[in-house]
């Protein structure tokens, strides 16, 4: 089952004995939760509905009894249960012993008045398990794997719509490049741009370059469009602000040298005919920042390249040995490369 499914069930009323929630998004997960407390406990239910467990800390057949204890105070209960030690894959026994024939036998014969709901911070289940076998039967398994690309973009375009506002695929793209893909971070400046924009407004690009700040990588590449260019004030200017906010040069130079790296293997896998997806898989980064790193390596030869990331590794050398002064050094390289 998707997460769109099980919220669409929920709404219409139809509401599951358990749900097993996985995967790394865990933004998602607790938008789940969230959302079936409200659809399942009124306000005033809520406090004594919701009953949690953490099964580093107490046995799994704790949280069997009290879901098949009746509710108080409220017309049902919501036991919610983290785990990384039943269910997830790969993981090891803690201190604590689990009956999970216990939990397999209240899977088989579910409480009518308890709702529970595992939540697994792992990005795969045990599938050799009894237990896991027995949920994925009943079809309670919920996978959340990290938003990547359009679907990403998705998000936020209903995050908008859903508080009245519209707003562009490309402030959308814009947003991602600018915060990076962490949900809690997008959706708070969503909040806040919806809130610059007003009731019925929309939200352009523009308002994203003016709402948001810019990440230390996005500065980078701006540093790397600007040397590509040979814009040698547009890239000592950059440079002096980032110094100005407090950054490393040693590590500005160390996300410089990365950028290169990654360029130039993005160069090498589109020789090869890969697709944006397959570079992202193997080079194990997110799709959009794959896309906007592909976009920045067309302006270099894979040999400009090559040369440069060699260059920013004697330059991390000399830094980090005291050769040279790290502002200075790195200074006069950018001149260098924008020469």
């Amino acid at each position: 089952m998707n997460p769109s499914v099980a919220a669409k069930e929920i709404n219409s009323g139809q509401v599951r004995p358990f749900y097993v929630l996985f995967g790394k998004d865990r933004y998602r997960m607790q938008e789940f939760v969230s959302y079936l407390t409200e659809r399942l406990l009124g306000p005033d239910e809520r406090e004594l509905g919701v009953v949690k467990f953490d099964m580093a800390e107490t046995a799994a057949e704790e949280a069997v009894l009290e879901a098949e204890t009746m509710p108080f105070f409220a017309s049902r209960k919501l036991v919610l249960v983290r785990d990384q030690s039943v269910l997830a894959s790969g993981s090891k026994e803690g201190k604590i012993q689990h009956d999970t024939e216990r939990l397999l036998a209240y899977v088989k014969q579910p409480s009518d008045t308890s709702v529970v709901v595992f939540v697994v911070h792992h990005d795969k289940l045990d599938e050799r398990r009894k237990i896991v076998k027995a949920l994925k039967e009943k079809d309670a398994v919920i996978a959340f794997p990290e938003l990547e690309g359009a679907d990403l973009v998705r998000w936020i375009l209903r995050r908008a719509q859903s508080q009245n506002r519209t707003m562009s695929a490309a402030a959308a793209e814009r947003l991602i490049a600018r915060v990076g893909s962490n949900l809690q971070m997008l959706s708070q400046e969503t909040d806040k741009l919806c809130l610059f924009a007003g009731d019925g407004g929309n939200i352009e690009a523009e308002q994203v370059d003016s709402l948001t700040a810019p990440t230390l990588e996005e500065d980078v590449f701006a540093l790397i469009d600007a040397m590509a260019s040979s814009r040698i004030d547009r890239a000592l200017a950059l440079y002096r602000h980032l110094l100005v906010r407090k950054e490393e040069p040693v590590k500005i130079a160390a996300l410089i040298a990365r950028q290169f790296r990654i360029m130039l293997q993005i160069k090498e896998l589109e020789q090869r005919s890969y697709s944006q997806q397959q570079m992202a898989s193997q080079l194990g980064l997110h799709p959009y920042a794959v896309k906007l790193a592909a976009e920045k390596a067309r302006g270099w030869t894979t040999e400009r390249l090559g040369s440069r990331l060699e260059q920013a590794a004697e330059l991390d050398y000399r830094m980090k040995t005291g050769q040279i002064d790290k502002e200075l050094g790195l200074e006069l390289f950018l001149l260098s490369l924008s020469a």
